[in-house]
C-alpha cells in the first residue's frame, strides 16, 4: 500500500532541483554586477512561480493528490500577479 507521502516523494525533489536552479540563475545576475530594476525581477520571479505551480498542479493531478493540485494553483495565481506586478512597475518607471 502506497501513503501520499511516498506518491509526493519524487516531486519534493524535482521541487528542491527547481529551487537550487533558481537560486543558481538568481546568483549568476549578482556576481556578473548587473542589478536587476525591480520591475524585471518581479517579472522574472513572477514566471518562476507559474512556472512551479503548473508542474505542482499537474503532478498533483498525475498523483491523484488534491493538496499538491491546490497548493500549485495558489503559486501559479500568485506567480502571475507577481509577474503582472513588474509589468505595472516598468509601465510607472516610465514617467
Amino acid at each position: 500500500m502506497q501513503t501520499a507521502v511516498n506518491r509526493v516523494w519524487p516531486f519534493r525533489a524535482l521541487e528542491s532541483k527547481m529551487r537550487s536552479e533558481s537560486l543558481i540563475f538568481l546568483r549568476l545576475g549578482r556576481e556578473r554586477d548587473t542589478q536587476m530594476k525591480p520591475s524585471t525581477e518581479n517579472r522574472v520571479r513572477g514566471k518562476i512561480h507559474e512556472v512551479k505551480g503548473e508542474i505542482k498542479e499537474k503532478a498533483g493531478r498525475a498523483t491523484n493528490n488534491p493538496r499538491l493540485e491546490d497548493e500549485g494553483t495558489d503559486e501559479k495565481i500568485a506567480g502571475k500577479v507577481q509577474k503582472k506586478i513588474g509589468q505595472v512597475q516598468k509601465v510607472v518607471e516610465k514617467f
